[in-house]
Protein backbone atom coordinates (compact mmCIF):
# COMPACT_ATOMS: atom_id res chain seq x y z
CA UNK A 1 0.00 0.00 0.00
CA UNK A 2 1.22 3.59 -1.29
CA UNK A 3 2.33 5.48 1.91
CA UNK A 4 0.64 8.57 0.95
CA UNK A 5 -2.75 6.76 1.02
CA UNK A 6 -2.30 4.43 4.14
CA UNK A 7 -3.81 6.70 6.36
CA UNK A 8 -7.03 7.68 3.82
CA UNK A 9 -7.73 4.05 3.74
CA UNK A 10 -7.83 3.43 7.58
CA UNK A 11 -9.73 6.86 8.22
CA UNK A 12 -12.58 4.88 5.14
CA UNK A 13 -12.29 1.59 7.14
CA UNK A 14 -12.52 3.15 10.14
CA UNK A 15 -16.13 5.43 8.71
CA UNK A 16 -17.30 2.20 7.36
CA UNK A 17 -16.83 0.34 10.56
CA UNK A 18 -19.03 2.46 12.98
CA UNK A 19 -21.57 0.24 12.36
CA UNK A 20 -24.72 0.97 13.90
CA UNK A 21 -23.91 4.86 14.66
CA UNK A 22 -23.15 5.47 10.38
CA UNK A 23 -23.69 1.96 8.45
CA UNK A 24 -27.15 1.01 9.23
CA UNK A 25 -28.39 4.53 8.54
CA UNK A 26 -26.09 5.67 5.59
CA UNK A 27 -26.72 3.11 2.99
CA UNK A 28 -29.74 2.08 1.87
CA UNK A 29 -31.13 -0.69 -0.60
CA UNK A 30 -30.95 2.30 -3.44
CA UNK A 31 -27.70 2.62 -3.08
CA UNK A 32 -28.15 6.31 -2.28
CA UNK A 33 -25.96 8.72 0.61
CA UNK A 34 -28.39 11.14 1.91
CA UNK A 35 -27.76 14.42 4.06
CA UNK A 36 -30.43 13.47 6.72
CA UNK A 37 -28.58 9.97 6.94
CA UNK A 38 -25.01 11.11 7.23
CA UNK A 39 -25.95 13.31 9.76
CA UNK A 40 -23.28 11.95 11.58
CA UNK A 41 -20.31 12.44 8.78
CA UNK A 42 -18.78 15.64 7.08
CA UNK A 43 -18.42 14.52 3.43
CA UNK A 44 -16.59 17.10 1.19
CA UNK A 45 -14.44 20.53 2.36
CA UNK A 46 -11.76 22.86 1.42
CA UNK A 47 -9.37 21.80 -1.16
CA UNK A 48 -6.42 22.75 -3.59
CA UNK A 49 -5.77 20.56 -6.43
CA UNK A 50 -4.75 21.03 -10.12
CA UNK A 51 -6.33 21.59 -13.17
CA UNK A 52 -5.40 20.51 -16.88
CA UNK A 53 -3.83 23.87 -17.64
CA UNK A 54 -1.74 24.09 -14.52
CA UNK A 55 -3.30 26.31 -12.45
CA UNK A 56 -4.52 25.69 -9.01
CA UNK A 57 -8.11 25.59 -8.15
CA UNK A 58 -10.06 25.27 -4.92
CA UNK A 59 -13.45 24.36 -3.81
CA UNK A 60 -14.43 27.93 -3.94
CA UNK A 61 -13.43 28.04 -7.91
CA UNK A 62 -17.07 25.68 -8.48
CA UNK A 63 -19.29 27.63 -6.28
CA UNK A 64 -22.69 28.39 -7.50
CA UNK A 65 -22.05 25.00 -9.51
CA UNK A 66 -23.42 21.79 -8.80
CA UNK A 67 -20.57 19.21 -8.59
CA UNK A 68 -20.58 15.40 -9.73
CA UNK A 69 -17.78 14.00 -7.54
CA UNK A 70 -15.45 10.88 -8.46
CA UNK A 71 -12.11 9.58 -7.18
CA UNK A 72 -10.10 7.36 -9.64
CA UNK A 73 -7.81 7.33 -11.99
CA UNK A 74 -6.57 7.07 -15.91
CA UNK A 75 -4.83 4.11 -15.82
CA UNK A 76 -8.43 2.17 -14.51
CA UNK A 77 -9.11 -0.73 -16.76
CA UNK A 78 -12.92 -0.59 -16.81
CA UNK A 79 -14.67 1.47 -13.35
CA UNK A 80 -13.57 4.51 -14.29
CA UNK A 81 -13.94 4.84 -17.88
CA UNK A 82 -17.50 3.59 -17.67
CA UNK A 83 -18.38 5.97 -14.68
CA UNK A 84 -17.18 8.55 -16.99
CA UNK A 85 -18.84 7.53 -19.99
CA UNK A 86 -22.03 7.91 -17.74
CA UNK A 87 -21.12 11.20 -16.38
CA UNK A 88 -21.47 12.50 -20.43
CA UNK A 89 -24.66 10.40 -20.64
CA UNK A 90 -26.04 12.06 -18.02
CA UNK A 91 -24.90 15.81 -19.01
CA UNK A 92 -26.04 15.52 -22.13
CA UNK A 93 -29.67 14.18 -21.05
CA UNK A 94 -29.78 17.22 -18.77
CA UNK A 95 -29.90 19.74 -21.59
CA UNK A 96 -29.61 23.27 -21.05
CA UNK A 97 -29.66 22.02 -17.24
CA UNK A 98 -25.93 21.04 -17.85
CA UNK A 99 -24.24 24.33 -17.47
CA UNK A 100 -25.58 24.39 -13.67
CA UNK A 101 -23.40 21.03 -12.92
CA UNK A 102 -19.45 20.70 -13.06
CA UNK A 103 -18.51 17.25 -13.06
CA UNK A 104 -14.79 16.66 -11.76
CA UNK A 105 -12.64 13.32 -11.85
CA UNK A 106 -9.99 13.38 -8.88
CA UNK A 107 -7.13 11.38 -9.17
CA UNK A 108 -5.69 8.97 -6.56
CA UNK A 109 -2.85 8.15 -8.71
CA UNK A 110 -0.92 11.53 -8.92
CA UNK A 111 2.56 9.63 -9.44
CA UNK A 112 1.27 9.10 -13.20
CA UNK A 113 -1.73 11.32 -13.62
CA UNK A 114 -0.26 15.03 -14.44
CA UNK A 115 -2.24 17.62 -15.53
CA UNK A 116 -1.43 16.79 -19.05
CA UNK A 117 -2.90 13.48 -18.85
CA UNK A 118 -5.59 14.15 -17.06
CA UNK A 119 -6.60 16.35 -19.09
CA UNK A 120 -6.79 14.57 -21.96
CA UNK A 121 -8.55 11.33 -20.69
CA UNK A 122 -11.14 13.60 -19.47
CA UNK A 123 -11.35 15.36 -22.47
CA UNK A 124 -11.98 11.91 -24.67
CA UNK A 125 -15.12 11.82 -22.82
CA UNK A 126 -16.97 15.33 -22.43
CA UNK A 127 -15.10 18.31 -22.61
CA UNK A 128 -17.25 19.71 -19.57
CA UNK A 129 -15.40 16.92 -17.27
CA UNK A 130 -12.76 18.23 -15.09
CA UNK A 131 -9.90 16.50 -14.32
CA UNK A 132 -7.72 17.21 -11.21
CA UNK A 133 -4.33 16.03 -9.24
CA UNK A 134 -2.12 17.63 -7.06
CA UNK A 135 0.08 16.38 -4.76
CA UNK A 136 0.38 13.32 -2.70
CA UNK A 137 -0.66 14.85 0.02
CA UNK A 138 -3.25 17.15 -1.72
CA UNK A 139 -5.00 14.06 -3.12
CA UNK A 140 -4.52 12.18 0.81
CA UNK A 141 -6.81 15.64 2.13
CA UNK A 142 -8.88 15.86 -0.38
CA UNK A 143 -9.94 12.09 -0.33
CA UNK A 144 -9.62 12.17 3.64
CA UNK A 145 -12.55 14.90 3.23
CA UNK A 146 -14.91 12.73 1.14
CA UNK A 147 -13.95 9.27 3.09
CA UNK A 148 -12.59 8.07 -0.13
CA UNK A 149 -9.45 6.33 -0.81
CA UNK A 150 -7.00 4.87 -2.92
CA UNK A 151 -4.24 2.32 -2.16
CA UNK A 152 -1.63 1.18 -4.86
CA UNK A 153 -0.46 -2.04 -5.70
CA UNK A 154 3.20 -2.30 -7.08
CA UNK A 155 5.23 -6.41 -7.29
CA UNK A 156 8.31 -3.65 -6.74
CA UNK A 157 10.02 0.12 -6.37
CA UNK A 158 9.13 1.82 -9.19
CA UNK A 159 6.66 -0.47 -10.87
CA UNK A 160 5.15 1.97 -13.40
CA UNK A 161 2.09 -0.91 -13.93
CA UNK A 162 0.47 -1.38 -11.34
CA UNK A 163 -3.99 -1.24 -10.15
CA UNK A 164 -5.21 0.91 -7.66
CA UNK A 165 -8.27 0.13 -5.38
CA UNK A 166 -10.09 3.31 -4.74
CA UNK A 167 -13.44 4.36 -3.56
CA UNK A 168 -16.63 4.20 -6.09
CA UNK A 169 -19.34 6.50 -5.05
CA UNK A 170 -20.29 9.37 -6.55
CA UNK A 171 -20.66 12.77 -4.49
CA UNK A 172 -23.40 15.19 -5.66
CA UNK A 173 -22.52 18.55 -3.85
CA UNK A 174 -24.78 21.77 -3.73
CA UNK A 175 -24.00 25.43 -5.14
CA UNK A 176 -22.74 25.62 -1.43
CA UNK A 177 -20.44 22.90 -1.05
CA UNK A 178 -22.72 21.05 0.85
CA UNK A 179 -22.77 17.27 0.49
CA UNK A 180 -26.62 16.23 -0.93
CA UNK A 181 -26.72 12.85 -2.33
CA UNK A 182 -24.19 9.76 -3.02
CA UNK A 183 -24.41 7.20 -5.85
CA UNK A 184 -23.24 3.97 -6.26
CA UNK A 185 -20.68 3.52 -9.24
CA UNK A 186 -22.79 1.84 -11.61
CA UNK A 187 -25.43 4.38 -11.72
CA UNK A 188 -26.82 4.46 -14.75
CA UNK A 189 -26.70 8.03 -16.76
CA UNK A 190 -30.51 8.58 -16.74
CA UNK A 191 -30.82 8.15 -12.83
CA UNK A 192 -27.93 10.49 -12.49
CA UNK A 193 -29.63 12.72 -14.70
CA UNK A 194 -32.82 12.26 -12.49
CA UNK A 195 -31.14 12.84 -9.38
CA UNK A 196 -29.75 15.97 -10.38
CA UNK A 197 -33.57 17.68 -11.28
CA UNK A 198 -34.55 16.60 -8.47
CA UNK A 199 -32.17 18.07 -6.24
CA UNK A 200 -32.04 21.44 -8.75
CA UNK A 201 -36.30 21.74 -8.60
CA UNK A 202 -35.67 21.07 -4.34
CA UNK A 203 -33.41 23.98 -4.50
CA UNK A 204 -34.93 26.63 -6.21
CA UNK A 205 -38.46 25.39 -4.63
Amino acid sequence: MDSHFAYVRVSCLGLLGLGSIVSATMFTMSGLITPAASAQVTIGGPFALTAPDGTTVTDMTYRGKWLLVFFGYTFCPDLCPTTLSEFAGALDKLGPEAAKVQPLFITVDPERDTPEVMGEYTEAFDSRIVGLTGSPQQIAAVAQAYGAYGATHKAEAGDEDYLVDHSTYLYIMDPRGRFQRGLDFDTSSDRIADALRELMAQSDG
